[in-house]
């Protein structure tokens, strides 16, 4: 992709009208009407300056789930109309799979959300062709913000800072107006997380912030981004699921949620595979009130013993299956 890209030329080879018509005729089938529009609590994303829910509908591994596709609009539709306006999906999760799902909703309605996407290259050129791929998926000409995705330790930072790096790939977008605002993901490790953020110009980062503490994230890169007034989005609220049930290193759904939402975060992702999962989160979230400082201890002290498998768990993790996942860190 050459750096002259002009704005037009690349609306045209997204070729939008043509697929929005399309989509729109697919969504009729929804199986859910449109209620009048709900109201979620929200919360301004940092120094961009835009309220969004604080909770985000996650287009991962578990919107995949969805194996019949008008189902799968039926909830993304279902998410918007209770009120959730941050969405997160990623190239990733599916080999675009998500991307295309996302943007057959995305052409009736792209205003009512904010949209986020994930690109795993870790070239400048590769980076940038990805994410125009991405567009297209999505049948916008923008995104609200674009992630540098899944960043892992040192050597990682180091191929993304590379003078030809996907931080110059994911600059350039911004200047070129293909996303709004940059960021960067990671779940692996806090320290080198902080890392990133002291030393780039991004505007949002998503961290795996949870009870059990994985990565040192809510110690060290938390507090590097509430500095710099970063937008934060916090992920693996569940751990995927790891830390839901009974016992040692468990808890419910509930606590989880707000433990992670009463962080200085702007909203928490979380995958729905269900229609029920959906109208339970929505739920705690319209009522949502922080733990206090008791509560929040007692349940960091319940999930200790999950934090180190839950580490291992998601080291090296992209949340949806890719052909050749190893190609995008090469």
């Amino acid at each position: 992709m050459s750096k002259d890209l002009s704005r037009r030329k690349f609306l045209e080879k997204l070729g939008l009208g043509s697929a929005a018509g399309a989509s729109i005729s697919l969504l009729k089938d929804a199986a859910f009407a449109r209620p009048p529009a709900a109201v979620l609590p929200g919360r301004t994303l940092g120094r961009t300056g835009s309220k969004v829910s604080i909770l985000a509908f996650g287009c991962g591994s578990r919107f995949l789930m969805y194996q019949e596709e008008d189902k799968a609009f039926a909830v993304l539709n279902r998410a918007i109309d209770l009120g959730i306006t941050y969405l997160d999906t990623a190239y990733a999760y599916g080999d675009g799979k998500s991307e295309s799902r996302v943007g057959q909703v995305m052409a009736s309605r792209r205003k009512e959300v904010w949209l986020a996407t994930k690109i795993p290259d870790r070239s400048r050129d590769g980076f940038l062709r990805r994410l125009e791929g991405s567009l297209k998926r999505l049948q916008t000409d923008h995104v609200d913000l674009v992630h540098i995705h899944s960043l892992g330790q040192a050597d990682d930072l180091a191929k993304i800072e590379a003078p030809n790096g996907a931080l110059k790939g994911a600059l350039e977008a911004r200047e070129q107006k293909m996303a709004r605002f940059i960021g960067m993901t990671s779940h692996t490790n806090g320290e080198v997380m902080a890392a990133a953020i002291q030393h780039n110009d991004l505007d949002c980062v998503q961290m795996a912030l949870n009870a059990s503490r994985n990565g040192r994230f809510e110690e060290l890169a938390l507090p590097a981004a509430n500095k710099k007034n970063l937008g934060v989005i916090a992920m693996k609220v569940t751990g995927q699921e790891f830390l839901v049930g009974n016992g040692a290193g468990k808890s419910d759904m509930k606590s989880l949620l707000r433990y992670s939402m009463g962080l200085p975060v702007t909203t928490a992702v979380v995958g729905m595979p269900q229609l029920e999962m959906l109208e339970q989160n929505v739920e705690i979230a319209r009522s949502f009130s922080p733990l206090n400082e008791k509560e929040l201890e007692k349940l960091r002290r319940e999930l200790a013993p999950s934090r180190e498998g839950l580490e291992h768990r998601l080291v090296g993790h992209l949340d949806g299956p890719t052909e050749a996942p190893e190609m995008f860190f090469a």
